[in-house]
């Protein structure tokens, strides 16, 4: 099946106005960091998540001078389409639309595959408008099942509860014994949404992006993601430390019930206290005792077999999550993939502080 016929996109798709009424429905297209109640919106489409917010389209524009499009059907008042885009313009990689940066799942909402296609008509329409090269999506296989794929990974889902021990009683029978044997006095854990706390676990991410062979994200959309998120409640730190050092780190966010295991990182040397079980165990707890009922995991590449069984150790349950890359000039979805690889072992070696710069530098221009 092309792309051109399972999208069914035509020009007079394309050339559509970007406000249409139909029946009871308004098509429409919004920057969600300037629209008055845009998160209140959200919460009336049961599917909506943290990256659907204004918050995050906030961190990710001031973090790196992206410009939101959010398209958006709604009906009677209440949002029932949404496709979420940031126009990312570069002279290293071109004019395109992503939907969304640095965000592992980001599936457009739609109530059936003809509100889709109206919605990625109006995506279309503003693509060629604005020039862009490509249209990203991340998720969207449901609509387009059959379509060429650009890149493909698994997500996992912990379905959670009042219940932690019901919870517990779903993990591997390894992880059991790793979270008991990182509850003793060695470890102490603590929550926190401080600037400080990301300062602390900044240092952990650049250390463990370096052994993965990967320069950091800039400090600066760090530092968003504390004011932004963290300290507006929408998110928080676990920090394990050892002997007053940090051992392990991971940021979780949440909205509308539920939560996003967004990044993760843990010093070596204290590998066999097993922080990186605690810190997860008590993030779990803490969503348990908070109305959380959904804890995803995030994307894992299929051949990363270590993550995979890490986090299928917890009870997560996966799918599959396809990303499809739009080529404006042809009309059509392409197979060709994303050229940023997950590893360069090169980087292994480069001093800390170069390799800061070079996140600083290139990752706008990767989005």
């Amino acid at each position: 099946m092309t792309a051109r016929n399972s999208l069914a996109v035509t020009d007079a798709d394309a050339n559509r106005d970007a406000h249409v009424s139909e029946r009871s429905m308004e098509l429409a297209a919004f920057n969600p960091i300037t629209y008055p109640g845009w998160d209140g919106l959200l919460q009336t489409h049961p599917q909506a998540g943290f990256f659907h917010t204004s918050t995050w389209a906030r961190v990710l524009a001031e973090s790196y001078g992206y410009r939101p499009h959010y398209v958006t059907l709604t009906e009677n008042g209440r949002l029932v389409g949404l496709v979420p885009l940031m126009e990312i313009d570069s002279l290293l990689t071109g004019r395109r639309g992503s939907a969304l940066p640095f965000t592992d799942a980001c599936e457009p909402l739609a109530r059936d595959a003809g509100d889709f296609r109206r919605l990625f008509a109006a995506v279309v329409a503003r693509a060629v408008q604005a020039r862009w090269r490509t249209i990203e999506l991340r998720g969207g296989g449901e609509f387009l099942n059959g379509s060429p794929t650009a890149s493909e990974f698994l997500v996992h889902t912990l379905m959670l509860g009042d219940d932690e021990e019901a919870v517990t009683r779903g993990f591997h029978a390894t992880t059991r014994r790793n979270v008991r044997k990182s509850a003793g006095d060695e470890i102490t854990v603590r929550r926190s949404i401080s600037r400080e706390a990301m300062v602390a676990y900044y240092r952990l991410h650049c250390a463990t992006r370096r052994r993965h062979g990967l320069p950091p994200q800039p400090w600066r959309f760090f530092a968003s993601i504390q004011r932004r998120v963290l300290a507006t409640g929408g998110g928080f730190i676990m920090l394990a430390a050892s002997g007053g050092r940090p051992a392990a780190g991971a940021v979780f966010f949440h909205f509308n019930g539920s939560a996003i295991y967004k990044f993760g990182a843990y010093d070596p040397r204290f590998r066999h206290l097993r922080p990186n079980n605690r810190v997860m165990w008590e993030a779990i707890r803490w969503c348990c005792r908070n109305g959380i009922r959904r804890l995803s995991l995030g994307r894992t590449e299929p051949g990363d077999q270590g993550l995979l069984q890490y986090k299928k150790s917890w009870g997560a349950a996966s799918h599959r999550l396809a990303y499809y890359r739009y080529d404006v000039k042809r009309g059509a979805l392409t197979s060709r993939p994303s050229p940023v690889r997950s590893s360069y072992p090169v980087l292994r070696i480069l001093p800390s502080g170069l390799l800061r710069l070079a996140g600083s530098l290139l990752y706008r221009h990767i989005g």
